[in-house]
C-alpha cells in the first residue's frame, strides 16, 4: 500500500499474514540483489556458460562469493539504508549543488504565496493565511524525506514529486497550481517584491559546462571511431628466464595474449622482428611453417609461445624483440615489444 497503509501495517500485531507479507518482501529484495549481482559478474565472463556453472554448482568459488557480497550490499543499501546512501555516499548531490546558481531552474517553493501556512477548505475565506495548507504531502512523497519549504537542500535529487503532490492538493482546495514549481531563486525573489519573473538562459556557467561536455563528447567519439579492433600483449617467462638447449642454442618462453574485438572469428599470423635466425613455435599448434593463431569473436585468447635461437646467434646478454600478429584476411597488424634473454657475459 501507500505510506499510510504501510505505517498502519507496521503497527499491527504479528500474524501469519504479516509474517508472509514481510518475509515475501525481504525475499524479493534478496532476489533483486542476487540478480543484479549476477549481472555484474556476467559482464566480466562468458554469461551463458557462467549461468550454467552457477546453477550446477560448478562455478569458481570467487563467482559465488562475488554474487553473495553484491546481493548483501544491494539488500542493505536498497532495502534498509535507502536515502542514507544518496545523502552520504552518492556524489551527485555535491555535483548538482556545484553546478546550480541563482538563475538555474530547479524545484522551488514559492514562499511569498504559501506563507503563513494554515489549514483551509475549498470555498472558505483565507483568513490571512497563505496558500500552503500545511498538509505535508510534499514531505510524504519525497524519497529523501526533505521539506522543500525549508529552501534548497543538498539532499534534494530534483525528482519533482513534491510538485505533483502539491498541485493535487491545490486542485482540491480550488487554489492555483504552482505553489511548488520549477523556478529560479532570482525569480522567486522578484515575484515576492511584485516584479515579473524572467529567465536568463545565456549565462557564463552553462556555456562553460556545455563547452566541457562538448569537448569530452568529441574526445569519446573520436576515440570510439579510431579505436583498434585488435590488441596484443606479450609476457616473458619469469622463471626460467631462458633454457639452454642440447645443441647449444637458447630458448625463451612467452605468453602471447590476443584480443579480438570484432564480431567474427579471425586467424592471425604470428611473427618476430629484431632477432635474426629465431624460430617461433606455438604450444599445441602445427609444427613447421608460420605460426597461426585462431581467436574467436569478442574474445581474449592466450597462447604459449617459444622462441629458439641457434648457438652463437645472441651477441649480448639480452636483445629487444617485437612480436607482430597480422590478420590473414584484412592485413591489420598489432605489435608488442619484449626481450630475448641469454646467459650473462
Amino acid at each position: 500500500g501507500d505510506r499510510a497503509a504501510r505505517i498502519r501495517h507496521d503497527k499491527m500485531p504479528w500474524t501469519t499474514a504479516k509474517v508472509l507479507r514481510k518475509g515475501g518482501k525481504h525475499i524479493s529484495w534478496l532476489l533483486v540483489g542476487m540478480l543484479t549481482g549476477g549481472a555484474w559478474i556476467f559482464y566480466f565472463a562468458d554469461a551463458p556458460q557462467l549461468l550454467i556453472d552457477l546453477a550446477s554448482l560448478q562455478a569458481p568459488a570467487v563467482a559465488y562469493i562475488t554474487v553473495a557480497v553484491l546481493t548483501l550490499t544491494t539488500y542493505i543499501f536498497g532495502g534498509h539504508a535507502r536515502e542514507q546512501v544518496c545523502i552520504y555516499m552518492c556524489p551527485w548531490p555535491r555535483i548538482q549543488a556545484t553546478m546550480l546558481d541563482e538563475d538555474s531552474l530547479t524545484v522551488t517553493y514559492r514562499g511569498y504565496r504559501g506563507e503563513p501556512r494554515g489549514p483551509r477548505r475549498k470555498g472558505q475565506p483565507d483568513d490571512g493565511v497563505g496558500h500552503c495548507v500545511d498538509c505535508n504531502q510534499c514531505v510524504a512523497v519525497c524519497p529523501m524525506g526533505r521539506d522543500i519549504r525549508d529552501g534548497q537542500q543538498l539532499e534534494c535529487i530534483t525528482c519533482a514529486l513534491c510538485i505533483d503532490a502539491c498541485n493535487s492538493v491545490m486542485d482540491k482546495v480550488d487554489l492555483p497550481r504552482g505553489l511548488i514549481a520549477y523556478d529560479t531563486l532570482v525569480n522567486v525573489d522578484r515575484r515576492s517584491h511584485g516584479e515579473q519573473g524572467r529567465l536568463k538562459l545565456l549565462r557564463l556557467r552553462p556555456m562553460i559546462y556545455i563547452g566541457i561536455m562538448a569537448v569530452v563528447g568529441l574526445v569519446m567519439l573520436v576515440t570510439l571511431l579510431t579505436r583498434s579492433d585488435l590488441e596484443l600483449n606479450v609476457l616473458h617467462d619469469r622463471n626460467p628466464l631462458f633454457v639452454a638447449l642440447s645443441d647449444g642454442g637458447l630458448r625463451n618462453g612467452y605468453t602471447v595474449k590476443v584480443l579480438n574485438k570484432q564480431h567474427a572469428e579471425r586467424i592471425f599470423v604470428l611473427s618476430l622482428q629484431g632477432l635474426e635466425g629465431a624460430q617461433l613455435s606455438v604450444v599445441g599448434g602445427a609444427s613447421g611453417g608460420t605460426p597461426e593463431l585462431t581467436v574467436k569473436s569478442d574474445r581474449l585468447a592466450s597462447f604459449r609461445v617459444f622462441v629458439s635461437l641457434p648457438e652463437g646467434a645472441l651477441n649480448a646478454e639480452s636483445q629487444d624483440v617485437e612480436f607482430v600478429v597480422t590478420d590473414k584476411e584484412s592485413g591489420v597488424q598489432a605489435s608488442n615489444g619484449s626481450i630475448f634473454r641469454g646467459p650473462a657475459r
